[in-house]
C-alpha cells in the first residue's frame, strides 16, 4: 500500500509479510568496515529475510541529489530514486520551511558527503554501479513518480542501511516499517544514538558563531510520531492477512474494488486510510476524501446533512494530515461506484475508530 501526501515523500505500504526464518548477518556485510562504532564486529539475529548478496543487474549513476536521492539510468531512461525508510535532512538549496523537515547545516553536509561516497565507489573510466530492491519485488512510486526501493552497493551492502548505521538518517517509518530489514533497521538507529552519531550527536547543528544559519530537526517529536503510524499500518496489514475480502486501504485500488465486490453482497467492509481533505458541500452534507496516489480513483466517506451533527462529534478535522497525532483511522460500511472513485455512506459515529495508538 502507498500511502500518499501532496507535500510529503511516500513510502511503499503493502500487505504483511509472511513469516521468515530467523536467519543470523553481519552486520559488517551491510553496513560496510566489518566493525561496529565501537570496533567490535556485529552480529544480529534478523528476522527480515534480508541476506546481503551483490547485486546480479547493476545501474549507471547518473546523479546524487542528496543522501536519499539518486538518479539512475535503468532500461534507457532516466530513473529518480527515493530510498525506501530513510529521511536524511535538507540541505539549504531546499529552502524548506516545515519546521519538521527544516534545512539544516548537517542535510548539506551529508548531500555533500553522499555525492563523495558514491564517486569514491566508481572504477576509473566508469561511472558508478548500484543495484535495486523492493519490498516483496514490487515496484512502487511516490507522488512524485520516484522509484522507491532499497539502494545495493555492487559488494551487497544496503545503502540505506548504511545512512542510520551512520547516522545520516533516522529509521524513516513514517508510512510503515520496512518489509525488507526492518529489525536491522531498528538495531542499526539504536547503535547510532547510542554511539551519538551524526543526527544524534547533540552538538550536531548548533552554531559555532554567533549569528550563523542554524535549525534542528525535532526528532524526540517525530520518532514517537512515526511509530505510532508505524503501529497502525501494521494493524491494517495484519488484518488484509487475515480477511482480505472485507479490509481494504485508501489508496489501494485493487483492494477497493475487492471491497466493492464484498459490499455488493450486502456484507460491511472496512477502510483503513488517512484524511486528506474535508469538504462541507453545498447541500449541507460532508465529504471526507481520504489520501491515495496521484492518478488513482479516491475513496470518500459521505455524511448527508442530517448526519453532520454526528460528524462534527468525531472530531475527524484534528486528523486530517495534522503533526503528532494518529493521522490514521478505520471507517465501517458499504462501498459503492461513485462518480469520482469510491463511495461510503455514513450516519453511524460508532463506525469510525483510530487505527492506532496516539503518539508516546
Amino acid at each position: 500500500m502507498r500511502l500518499t501526501t501532496p507535500a510529503r515523500r511516500t513510502l511503499p505500504f503493502v500487505p504483511v509479510l509472511l513469516a521468515l526464518a530467523l536467519a543470523p548477518l553481519q552486520l559488517s556485510a551491510a553496513c560496510g568496515d566489518g566493525q561496529s562504532a565501537g570496533g567490535a564486529t556485529t552480529t544480529v539475529e534478523a528476522t527480515s529475510g534480508w541476506k546481503p548478496v551483490p547485486p546480479t543487474e547493476l545501474f549507471d549513476v547518473e546523479k546524487v541529489v542528496d543522501g536519499d536521492t539518486v538518479h539512475i539510468l535503468r532500461g534507457g531512461k532516466l530513473e529518480k530514486l527515493r530510498l525506501s525508510c530513510v529521511d536524511t535532512e535538507e540541505k539549504f538549496a531546499t529552502n524548506s520551511t516545515d519546521p519538521t523537515k527544516p534545512s539544516t547545516v548537517f542535510g548539506e553536509d551529508c548531500a555533500q558527503w553522499a555525492v563523495e561516497f558514491f564517486a569514491a565507489l566508481a572504477k576509473p573510466g566508469e561511472k558508478t554501479k548500484v543495484g535495486l530492491k523492493f519490498a516483496q519485488d514490487r515496484e512502487e512510486r511516490d507522488v512524485y513518480g520516484r522509484l522507491l526501493c532499497h539502494l545495493i552497493l555492487p559488494d551487497g551492502r544496503n545503502f540505506n542501511l548504511l545512512l542510520v548505521e551512520l547516522g545520516k538518517s533516522p529509521y524513516f517509518n513514517k508510512y510503515g516499517n520496512d518489509l525488507v530489514c526492518h529489525d536491522l533497521f531498528v538495531a542499526a538507529q539504536a547503535r547510532a544514538r547510542n554511539a551519538q552519531r551524526g543526527i544524534w550527536d547533540p552538538g550536531v547543528n548548533v552554531p559555532k558563531t554567533e549569528g550563523a544559519r542554524s535549525a534542528k530537526r525535532p526528532y524526540e517529536k517525530l520518532l514517537p510520531w512515526w511509530d505510532a503510524r508505524a503501529e497502525a499500518i501494521e494493524n491494517y496489514r495484519a488484518a488484509v492477512a487475515k480477511d482480505a475480502a472485507h479490509v481494504a486501504a485508501a489508496d489501494m485500488p485493487h483492494e477497493l474494488e475487492r471491497a466493492l465486490a464484498t459490499s455488493a453482497k450486502g456484507e460491511d467492509v472496512e477502510i483503513f486510510g488517512s484524511i486528506q481533505r474535508i469538504f462541507r458541500e453545498d447541500d449541507g452534507s460532508v465529504t471526507v476524501l481520504f489520501r491515495t496516489g496521484d492518478k488513482q480513483p479516491a475513496f470518500r466517506a459521505k455524511f448527508a446533512r442530517e448526519h453532520v451533527a454526528k460528524y462534527e462529534s468525531l472530531g475527524l478535522d484534528k486528523r486530517d494530515d495534522e503533526e503528532f497525532v494518529q493521522n490514521f483511522v478505520w471507517v465501517k460500511g458499504r462501498v459503492v461506484k461513485g462518480p469520482r472513485g469510491f463511495d461510503m455512506a455514513c450516519e453511524d459515529p460508532a463506525r469510525w475508530r483510530v487505527a492506532g495508538p496516539e503518539p508516546k
